[in-house]
């Protein structure tokens, strides 16, 4: 059972297309979330909040069709299924996310270059690095469960 799952989580090709499903919902929250904000004034907080949820059902539909297109019972209610373990999912990944910015911001750091305090910067990446994996692994696992297949 578990070279099953290790074997099914370490296609190069379906983590190749999960990354870049995710660099288009990516796009879709950062354009959504600005549009929010610029264009209607929202609060960010809530503009951010939308532009997630956006890009977590674009991702889910590209996800659905492209990357596990060979997964999952078809039908309405399987697909739903789907979705709404999708949307918790990602839940967790932004919570990771939110976890390790503020982790870092606890340590109360700075490192000045050039005027901006990059120490500020520095976990954003090891974040959206953290919150891929947990998503690929977890979305794999219960969404699409690929050792089913």
């Amino acid at each position: 059972m578990v070279r099953e799952t290790v074997a099914a989580l370490a296609s190069g090709v379906r983590f190749g297309k999960f990354v870049s499903v995710g660099a288009v919902g990516a796009a879709f929250d950062v354009t959504i979330t600005t549009a929010l904000i610029v264009g209607l004034g929202v609060l960010g907080e809530y503009a951010k909040l939308v532009g997630a949820e956006v890009a977590i059902v674009v991702m889910f539909a590209i996800n659905e069709r492209w990357t596990f297109s060979e997964l999952g019972a078809p039908g309405v209610g399987p697909t739903l299924a789907r979705f709404l373990r999708s949307n918790l999912v990602r839940s967790g990944g932004l919570a990771v996310q939110f976890l390790i910015v503020r982790g870092f911001r606890q340590l109360e750091l700075s490192m000045v270059v050039l005027g901006v305090d990059v120490w500020q910067l520095i976990p954003i990446p090891i974040a959206i690095g953290a919150s891929v994996l947990l998503n690929y692994i977890a979305e794999s696992l219960l969404t699409w469960r690929v050792t089913r297949s």
